[in-house]
């Protein structure tokens, strides 16, 4: 064996011991991505409601809007699969991702109060838009488009990327159960959003990855 193939065959193998982790990858950044998202839906009711009170129209109005945007983030990974080739989608979607750091930390913007008499719902569904859509929207296309670019990996399993669903599903597990029993109880807003943002830079790091 002559040195050029040996060359060669220490390619193929780094190559293929690359192939060999991607599920790993894949599934870090979807459980990641899974935290995310559950972790900032109490983090953000805990930040807006108290001002508006717990009556059933604001909580109503809250589960609609996170619905909406989980709805949106999906329809954005749909039209971009279908419209885009898997390299200008990822492209496109780690744009999206940087920019997200435009609007971090989530936090209501100072000043922010919603009104004394008319209806309430206008203000919090503005205030949601503000505080956590960009982020929400960007985080829930992860899933769809994570197993997307899995499908291009070269894995042997990338024919059936729906195995990912268990660590994306295990970690919004995690998530709801951390949140009430470990994050609110040690950390303040400020805090929550702070290690939110950190966890995000996590999340960009991996999808850059995958």
């Amino acid at each position: 064996m002559n040195a050029l193939d040996e060359q060669s065959l220490g390619g193929n193998v780094k190559w293929h011991g690359l192939i060999g982790v991607a599920p790993l990858v894949f599934g870090a950044t979807l459980f990641l991505s899974a935290v995310l998202l559950f972790v900032v839906q109490p983090m953000v009711a805990k930040i807006l409601l108290p001002l508006l009170g717990g009556v059933p129209a604001v909580w109503n109005a809250a589960l609609v809007f996170f619905q909406a945007m989980l709805l949106a983030g999906y329809l954005y990974a749909h039209v971009t699969t279908r419209w885009m080739t898997p390299r200008a989608q990822a492209v496109l979607h780690l744009a999206l991702l940087l920019g997200i750091f435009a609007v971090l930390p989530v936090a209501l913007p100072a000043g922010w109060l919603p009104p004394a008499n008319d209806n309430p719902i206008p203000w919090l569904v503005l205030a949601l838009f503000v505080t956590v859509g960009a982020p929400f929207f960007v985080v829930a296309a992860s899933a769809p488009l994570l197993q997307r670019g899995f499908t291009q990996s070269g894995h042997p399993r990338a024919h059936d990327p729906y195995f990912l669903y268990s660590p994306s599903n295990f970690g919004g597990l995690i998530a709801l159960l951390a949140y009430p029993t470990v994050i609110e109880p040690q950390l303040r807003l400020v805090g929550q959003g702070t290690a939110w943002t950190l966890g995000f830079s996590a999340l960009v790091i991996l999808t850059g990855g995958c």
